[in-house]
């Protein structure tokens, strides 16, 4: 095909995303809490589908290295929460082939549906007993399919609005809460039934959450959503699909084949892969805004407001390892460290997953309804970023304060690690929902959904260095593990404060 003829055919598209936008934007649609009901397709499809997820994660560090007399796998405890953070990693990192599938061959709409599939049958094969092989395989599909339905159900929420409607920012807030919803239920329920009976009676109830997300979305999508989720944003030619999928084919073949070899020799051990993904948590993302950054299809408008983009992916990252040791590290604080028997009844260490998205649930209305009230006096993005990162700082300082008071041998009240949560949250509502808005907002047109993939890489290299950090945890360092790491967040909040008024310069007109 000419060049003359593709740039047609993206001039053609751009106009018709547009056209769109202008629609939107000119007839506000208010049929679920003053937004379009195609907010209430993918709010209740996002909850059951974190509904699967968080059920399953909430008893996922248990399960594997509880011992095998206990429904476990055995595994090393430090090296089950190494795995943790890696499986963590590799889901978000999984983002960019879902996200240039969705901008390259298929949409965002199919690329939610296909990932839906292939999470449920992720959870099916977890939820098979006595097999080692099964989890993980279980785990490349929850990986795969978490890269594809991720990433793009966010692309088909910033569709829905145009870019200067003011309820953009409040949607993505009460899009945010249906995520929480999901995860509230999931530990009470799945971590209940996983704990107390059998941890493949969990895994089966997550795989039914899954299918639960598909009925809704599947049910509701071509009356709510409409176009929403439908255009690909740089489509491949004919000619070049076939190619495209080919060297997919060849590619996916050799690493079957390199990582059997590697299995069979012992060179790939769990312990290299982690070394591996650390170092691909961190290499990927920046590969992938120079792709981006130098692509001729990104403007020099489109090129200063990546560049603003940095400084928030950092503060996401170091964030993110915060927030994402609430799963594993502070899981671990919970089942060992923590007083179980209290007020008269026994808590269960998975409860505490329930925490995080209780609190946003409880305070991410207010928050949201704070940032449409304030209107244009509100604070920027990267101020914004900079809050989340101070309150994620003294979350984990907080932690530090009942080895002071009690030692670090003593069992700490419970109701420390419930404000440790509540402070992070203050934090995490501060940075995720806004974190979404501002990318789809920041994003080059011709990279839409593949820009939402880089801001949930944010998450994935977050996760890779906690697969490091880790290694450093043991009860005798406590103390000093909590500190540093609170007191880093403390410095780089500040640092990115000072930094808000040159970032909002790169970002033209964007806020």
């Amino acid at each position: 095909m000419s060049t003359l003829r593709k740039e047609k055919i993206f001039e053609s598209a751009s106009q018709e995303v547009l056209n769109r936008q202008k629609i939107v934007g000119s007839v506000p649609q208010k049929g679920f809490f003053g937004h379009p009901k195609g907010l209430f397709t993918l709010f209740f499809t996002e909850f059951w589908e974190r509904f699967s997820y968080y059920g399953m994660k909430a008893i996922l560090v248990y399960y594997m290295y509880y011992s095998v007399s206990k429904g476990g796998l055995g595994i090393d405890q430090q090296t089950a929460l190494a795995i943790a953070s890696v499986y963590g990693s590799l889901v978000y990192m999984s983002g960019i082939i879902g996200g240039w599938l969705s901008d390259r061959i298929f949409g965002a709409s199919k690329a939610v549906f296909y990932g839906g599939i292939l999470i449920m049958f992720g959870h099916i094969a977890l939820a098979i007993p006595g097999s080692i092989t099964m989890f993980f395989v279980s785990m490349v599909l929850i990986v795969i399919g978490t890269g594809f339905l991720k990433p793009n159900i966010s692309t088909v929420l910033g569709e829905m609005y145009d870019i200067k409607d003011a309820r953009r920012d409040a949607a993505f807030s009460i899009f945010y809460m249906g995520v929480n919803l999901g995860a509230f239920v999931a530990p009470l329920v799945v971590g209940t039934v996983g704990m107390k009976y059998n941890f493949h009676f969990g895994f089966g109830l997550a795989a039914i959450g899954m299918f639960l997300a598909l009925v809704v979305y599947i049910a509701t999508k071509k009356k709510n959503l409409g176009l929403a989720g439908t255009f690909v944003a740089n489509p491949l030619p004919g000619s070049e699909k076939k190619k495209a999928f080919g060297k997919i084919g060849v590619v996916a073949l050799v690493l079957v084949v390199l990582i059997a070899v590697a299995v069979s020799t012992g060179t790939l051990t769990i312990s290299s892969f982690i070394n591996l993904v650390g170092i691909l948590g961190f290499v990927i993302p920046i590969l992938y805004f120079l792709f981006m950054y130098r692509s001729p299809k990104t403007s020099k408008e489109e090129r200063s407001r990546l560049i603003s983009y940095i400084p928030l992916f950092i503060a996401s990252v170091m964030f993110w390892s915060i927030e994402e040791q609430g799963s594993t590290i502070l899981a671990n604080f919970a089942d060992k460290r923590t007083q179980l028997d209290f007020a008269g009844m026994h808590i269960s260490p998975a409860w505490f997953q329930s925490l995080n998205p209780l609190f946003i649930i409880v305070l991410a209305p207010i928050i949201g309804w704070v940032w449409v009230k304030l209107g244009d006096r509100q604070p920027t993005y990267t101020q914004k970023f900079s809050f989340g990162l101070l309150f994620a700082g003294l979350s984990f300082v907080v932690i530090l304060l009942p080895a002071l008071i009690g030692g670090a041998d003593a069992l700490v009240n419970p109701l420390w690690l419930v404000l440790s949560y509540f402070i992070c949250v203050i934090g995490e509502l501060c940075l995720s929902p806004v974190g979404l808005s501002a990318t789809t907002k920041l994003a080059p047109s011709a990279f839409s959904a593949q820009m939402m993939s880089l801001w949930f890489l944010s998450n994935a290299a977050a996760q890779a260095l906690n697969a490091q950090l880790v290694k450093f945890y043991t009860p005798q360092n406590e103390m000093a593990y909590f500190g540093t790491i609170g007191v880093v967040s403390i410095v780089l909040s500040i640092i990115l404060f000072a930094l808000s008024p040159k970032m909002q310069t790169f970002m033209k007109g964007i806020r």
